[in-house]
């Protein structure tokens, strides 16, 4: 699935349009209301959401060209085992499908059959891709090509060492899946300790702070206590989806969705707690 990025930012934008226009309402018809800060929590979720689902879009790419980029590679050393130059053999995998890497191997050939030197244009399309186990890929490729080495058996280790990496993220991923589920698990487990706090353990605070005081004490301090733990609901979401993400795909990058599914959690559960309870 191909999407622009002008379609992402419109969509970024709508998000963000979409919240101010909610929090606009919140305020005008919410404002002193129990259900004031579940809406505006709410609003800031939405405007946030587009970025979310672009970040998962990025990724999903990312992995989808690593895996082609392997297929492109073996094609390419089939070719050059047979005795075609490596240009020749870029040339020759025109028309090929190889998912959302097609329009960046087809401006690699293009750019080859225009008369750019190879290593030039492999750094052309590295670039492009952007992406870490491609642009080492494509480096070893190049400097290959340069020396006028063995380019066959070095193309074939370089498959090798992608697929190798490729399955090493599967493994690792498999193997933490279900620290993934602990950590989603404990989460929410400290949500509901946190409500359990404000709803149940604060009002008893507050009640015996009353009575020791001969009933003049108020529930101010346990409804200005009652923030703090918001503060380390997210706190505690934004760094336990790094952490998630560090472990699960060796990338805090790809602890941001998790971090954000865990905000929004917090935000939605605690201000909707509030609200309706």
């Amino acid at each position: 699935m191909k999407i622009g990025k002008i379609d992402l930012e419109k969509k970024n934008v709508m998000g963000v349009l979409a919240a101010i226009i909610i929090i606009i309402a919140d305020f005008a018809i919410f404002w002193q209301n129990p259900i004031f800060w579940f809406i505006f929590g709410l609003a800031i979720v939405i405007a946030a959401l587009p970025f979310f689902i672009s970040l998962i879009l990025e990724s999903s790419k990312e992995k989808e060209n690593n895996e082609m980029f392997l297929e492109f590679t073996r094609n390419l050393v089939e070719s050059v085992k047979a005795g075609t130059p490596i240009s020749k053999s870029i040339l020759n995998l025109r028309g090929r499908f190889y998912g959302t890497l097609t329009p960046n191997v087809q401006k690699l050939i293009n750019q080859i059959s225009i008369g750019i030197p190879v290593p030039e244009a492999l750094e052309i399309f590295a670039r492009d891709v952007n992406s870490p186990v491609v642009s080492r890929a494509v480096s070893l490729i190049g400097k290959a090509e340069k020396a006028g080495g063995d380019i066959d058996n070095i193309l074939e280790s370089t498959a090798k060492s992608v697929a190798e990496v490729e399955k090493l993220k599967k493994e690792r991923k498999a193997a933490i899946s279900s620290l993934v589920v602990q950590g989603y698990v404990i989460f929410l487990v400290f949500i509901v300790i946190m409500l359990i706090m404000q709803f149940k353990i604060l009002p008893m605070t507050s009640e015996i702070s009353m009575s020791d005081m001969g009933g003049f004490s108020s529930s101010a301090p346990s409804q200005n206590a009652t923030a703090p733990l918001l503060y380390l609901l997210l706190a505690q979401g934004l760094f336990t989806g790094l952490v998630i993400g560090k472990l699960a795909e060796g990338s805090i990058k790809a602890g941001i969705k998790h971090s954000f599914i865990m905000l929004a959690l917090s935000i939605l559960i605690y201000t909707g707690a509030n609200a309706f309870f």
